[in-house]
């Protein structure tokens, strides 16, 4: 079973199973950021700490961890973490490649994670914003766009332009 990074303790664990179906661990604290998880984790109560996560992949799935854990803790009143050290953590978490960055986009869309797809989307339109209309088209970050659109469109979970 893959392990998830460190992360603040807290009462319960909880076992996500993606695509693959492997299985990850995640504190309930940390997967609470996800509004998703959050209602599974309610509609479970004490029965069950199986998660299904079948539209996300694992290695994508790693990366939310990472990133819940750090975010779970940087959220934390008592946490010493500074709003520095947080936004230097998420420049270096976002040093990935364009598919990736849109996989992510997908995962916290579908997780329901507010300040992930915060984060993803504004590292994809600082991509965009360095280069020139006729550079963005011929990119593969324009077919990854109009990808992402569809599917997101298709899970019916935009409305309008994005």
């Amino acid at each position: 079973m893959a392990s998830s990074s460190s992360s603040p303790p807290s009462s319960k664990k909880f076992i996500l199973r993606t695509s693959e179906k492997e299985f990850f661990k995640i504190d309930e604290n940390a997967a609470r950021l996800s509004q998703t998880l959050k209602f599974m984790i309610e509609d479970l109560g004490d029965s069950n700490n199986l998660i299904p996560v079948p539209n996300v992949n694992s290695k994508i799935l790693s990366k939310v961890i990472e990133y819940c854990n750090k975010h779970v803790v940087a959220d934390n009143p008592e946490s010493k973490t500074a709003e520095d050290e947080i936004k230097q953590w998420d420049k270096d978490f976002l040093k990935v490649d364009q598919e990736t960055l849109f996989e992510l986009i997908l995962a916290a869309n579908y997780l329901n994670i507010k300040g992930l797809l915060d984060l993803t989307c504004q590292a994809i339109a600082d991509i965009i914003k360095s280069k020139s209309p006729e550079e963005v088209r011929r990119s593969s970050t324009s077919s990854m766009i109009l990808l992402l659109k569809k599917k997101l469109k298709f899970e019916g979970n935009i409305n309008g332009p994005l």
